[in-house]
């Protein structure tokens, strides 16, 4: 996800992570670990800008260090703030099929017989795979759909649009799968 300003969402900080000051932090890169090879990082408080001086992989959040935090309050008090880059910081996709999901907001969604039925507004996950949402500008209601390789099989970037093909839905009159 991009921010107004050219930004790229690349990680949140969560809870503090012991007593000396380090901190989760959710990272939305490919390898979670790579967040801290981005140098400084902005921030979504007006002021801040924070140093990953050290991380390591923790299950599946990343614990980090953080330059000037040093105890567990000082980490307490970053518990929600938000990382980015600016895109120009990151370098170019190396493959056609490689993307940056801040590169798909605003593309045109488009069934596969070519109809256009709104932008990307947001690519989100709420904890059970990646989703792509489209905005209908005619009637501004959104509609969400898995974000994987059958659904949305074709994605342009440089012509400015993607194709969805939504899922068939099952016969209401169907049982659920055991």
């Amino acid at each position: 996800m991009a921010a107004p300003d050219n930004r790229i969402l690349m990680g949140k900080i969560g809870a503090a992570h012991g007593i000396k000051g380090e901190v989760r932090i959710t990272t939305f890169t490919g390898d979670p670990e790579a967040i801290a090879s981005y140098g400084p990082l902005d921030t979504d408080r007006e002021g801040l800008t924070v140093t990953i001086e050290t991380a390591r992989l923790n299950k599946n959040v990343l614990v980090a260090r953080l330059k000037d935090v040093r105890d567990r309050d000082d980490a307490e008090r970053l518990n929600g703030v938000s990382l980015f880059i600016d895109r120009s910081r990151l370098p170019d996709p190396d493959d056609e099929d490689d993307f940056y999901h801040a590169d798909l907001i605003g593309l045109d969604a488009r069934l596969d017989t070519g109809v256009s039925i709104g932008a990307v507004s947001a690519l989100l996950n709420y904890g059970a795979g990646d989703l792509i949402e489209v905005r209908d500008p005619r009637s501004g209601d959104t509609f969400l759909y898995p974000f994987s390789k059958a659904v949305v099989p074709t994605i342009r970037i440089a012509e400015g649009f993607l194709v969805i093909v939504p899922p068939i839905e099952a016969d209401p009159g169907e049982e659920e799968p055991d």
